[in-house]
């Protein structure tokens, strides 16, 4: 070790942070300064990666919670070779690979983006699932370490109880996390708002925990040594560290552990920006240079980590050789491809609820989807994720050799740790709860979209159908505020998100497949508790017929020049097929129905085809169990959507459909009261 190297890596790490912000004009210096030690001896003497090969499947993983610390990264990567000069400069910048809080950029190393306050090092945990999983299946080599990294804020956000309490509870040796523990944030000190005993807290869920000097790098040595040996507990090595360590006054003293030195330039602060950059050895016409010791470092750093890869990778091999049939597995699992799938063959019960018609599909993914992580909020017995946890078995402390994920109540941590298991690669999850608390999921759904993850969420208890539960279980505007993604397209020009509201159980099945076979977005199945009649075939098989919701809408039922067409998805559209029969018969009506499972997906549909299943020049009537605008866009501005404009109720399914206006019979009055309209114009 060289303590002089040390410490000037260290202090580099702070004056290209400080000038990044300073340039920017916006940022946050304080907390990188703070943390510029940790970060310097993890990536320098821990950290297995290959700097040949920023995907390599195998290499260690960090996880950055604190997003506003990004400087932090840059300023440590750059030192690395993944950033250049110019990209450090233009911080904060239109159009620079280095944006105010980290985005997924895995050939630079970083790992998750970040931002929101605590989602990071939940995602974090989803990793350390994902490797121990694989672990368990081809062996302890996979032994690669996913390293997280919190602040103060990250810590006090409510999610980090989730994650602490299962990261404990499955005894996630593999996760160590750094808490640098500075007690300043954005606005006040830390004991104007917790008085809590962080260590005492991890404890009690089972984490190894230790507390060091965050500037002391033999201290710091140590606690990642000794975290690296642990093989029960995840670790949280507690970082004593102090805001902008290194700032200075204009006159020289030391000007450090401030609240203002969190979100503002140093030159926006009692402290001095020229002198800081001094102090810390900078020069000051070059502020964002590497420093020419410090340089040469790192150059040996690099090709010491490319070396040890390749000695990893050697030895890979060697097992890959002695098992091929798990190798070949092993690749067919990160290559993100399926197995051969036969949806059709999945049999369904006359009149089932989706949400039991997903349990049939996911018995059968149980059985030929090996790759495949569930997981439930205390719900799998509601939510009929047990389908699949019947053909498996949980992830237990020591096990990981069964598929699925008891998370217990906490919607906002599990779909976290989802996002962080399809970041890691080689996993697929899905994540289920009731679809009223997809509210609670909602941070994450964000986050799922923005990095582009094909996490698989299921959601059931759809509507006001959940009956005597009441309006707090009662679905209402959930279904709009999904569908708002299906309108924002994400950074890749693509819908970002996938969601589908299947009207049958052949629907399910065609939508458990569209859902599997989309791996650029995340997808949401949002299924019933009720019992739905069964669309009936027109020509050929249901399923056959079903596998017309893969352009996001269709023809259920199709005549020549309709008097109607009806637009509806999930289990309205049974309801519009009864109300068809009544317009048939005792009206005379020529009625078509469509069934829209996903807008988005049917706008990116041609023209021609968009105008074939909704014509814009034939009178349009939509249902929805939801807030009318499910449907609006689809039956336009001469269109009439009969839908809520109120909460639920608690009463029984069947007598909530009389109440709302929801039978057959109800239907066909509103689609004659419409078309009334229409003729007295």
């Amino acid at each position: 070790m060289n303590k002089q190297i040390d410490q000037q890596s260290a202090d580099n790490i702070r004056a290209l942070a400080v000038a990044m912000v300073e340039k920017a004009k916006s940022g946050h210096p304080g907390g990188p300064m703070g943390g510029a030690d940790y970060m310097h001896i993890l990536y320098s003497e821990f950290f297995n990666y290959d700097p040949t090969d920023m995907t390599w499947p195998f290499r260690d993983r960090f996880f950055m919670d604190a997003g506003h610390l990004s400087t932090l990264m840059y300023a440590q990567y750059y030192l690395l070779g993944n950033y250049k000069k110019e990209d450090v400069a233009n911080f904060r910048q239109w159009g620079s690979i280095t944006p105010g809080h980290p985005e997924v950029d895995f050939e630079r190393g970083i790992e998750n983006t970040s931002g929101p306050l605590g989602q990071g090092h939940t995602m974090g945990v989803g990793a350390a699932i994902a490797a121990k999983f694989l672990e368990a299946r081809f062996g302890d080599w996979v032994n690669h370490k996913i390293y997280g990294f919190i602040s103060d804020g990250g810590v006090q956000e409510e999610i980090s109880q989730g994650a602490g309490r299962i990261a404990g509870h499955l005894g996630l040796s593999n996760f160590i996390m750094f808490f640098d523990s500075n007690d300043i944030q954005l606005s006040t000190s830390t004991d104007e708002v917790t008085t809590e005993d962080t260590a005492m807290k991890y404890e009690a869920w089972g984490w190894k925990v230790v507390t060091i000097d965050g500037h002391d790098h033999d201290q710091i040595r140590k606690a990642l040594t000794d975290a690296n040996n642990e093989t029960e507990r995840p670790t949280l090595i507690i970082g004593k560290t102090i805001m902008g360590k290194g700032c200075v006054t204009a006159d020289g003293s030391m000007y450090e552990g401030h609240c203002e030195l969190h979100g503002k330039p140093i030159g926006a602060t009692g402290a001095d920006y020229e002198k800081t950059l001094l102090n810390l050895g900078a020069d000051l016409d070059n502020p964002f240079d590497i420093y020419g010791d410090v340089e040469a470092f790192y150059k040996n750093v690099v090709a010491e980590k490319t070396a040890q890869a390749a000695k990893k990778k050697a030895d890979i091999q060697t097992w890959r050789q002695e098992n091929e049939a798990l190798a070949n597995k092993l690749d067919h699992f990160f290559s993100g491809e399926l197995p051969e799938l036969d949806f059709e063959s999945i049999e369904h019960k006359e009149g089932l609820a989706t949400r039991a018609a997903s349990a049939n599909v996911l018995g059968y993914l149980a059985e030929n989807v090996e790759n495949m992580i569930v997981s439930s909020a205390d719900l799998s017995n509601s939510d009929k994720t047990d389908g699949f946890l019947k053909k498996t078995s949980s992830l237990q402390k020591g096990d990981f050799s069964g598929s699925f994920l008891q998370a217990g109540v906490a919607e906002l941590t599990m779909a976290c740790i989802a996002n962080g298991i399809a970041l890691h690669g080689g996993i697929i999850p899905v994540v289920a709860t009731f679809f009223v608390f997809s509210d609670y999921m909602k941070p994450a759904i964000r986050l799922s979209a923005i990095q582009e993850l094909p996490v698989k969420y299921v959601w059931t208890h759809d509507a006001f159908r959940v009956g005597e539960d009441g309006p707090t279980h009662q679905p209402i505007e959930q279904e709009a505020q999904i569908r708002l993604l299906e309108k924002l397209k994400n950074h890749s020009g693509n819908q970002s998100f996938l969601a589908l509201r299947p009207a049958d159980s052949s629907e399910t099945s065609v939508a458990w497949k569209m859902a599997l076979e989309n791996t650029k977005t995340p997808s949401g199945l949002i299924l019933s508790r009720q019992g739905v009649k069964d669309v009936p075939a027109q020509n050929t098989t249901r399923y056959q017929e079903a596998l017309g919701a893969e352009k996001g809408g269709y023809l259920v039922r199709a005549v020549e020049n309709p008097d109607v067409v009806l637009v509806a998805n999930g289990s309205e559209v049974s309801t519009l097929v009864a109300a068809a029969d009544i317009l048939e018969a005792e009206k005379g009506l020529k009625v078509s129905i469509a069934s829209v499972i996903s807008e988005g997906l049917f706008r990116q549909q041609p023209k021609a085809y968009q105008e074939s299943i909704i014509p814009s020049d034939k009178p349009l009537f939509g249902l929805t169990a939801g807030l009318p605008v499910n449907l609006e866009s689809l039956v336009g501005p001469n269109g009439k959507v009969f839908g809520l404009d109120h909460f639920g109720y608690s009463a029984p399914a069947g007598v909530l459909d009389e109440k709302f206006g929801f039978t057959g019979e109800q239907a066909s009055q509103n689609v004659i009261a419409y078309l009334d309209t229409i003729l007295v114009k």
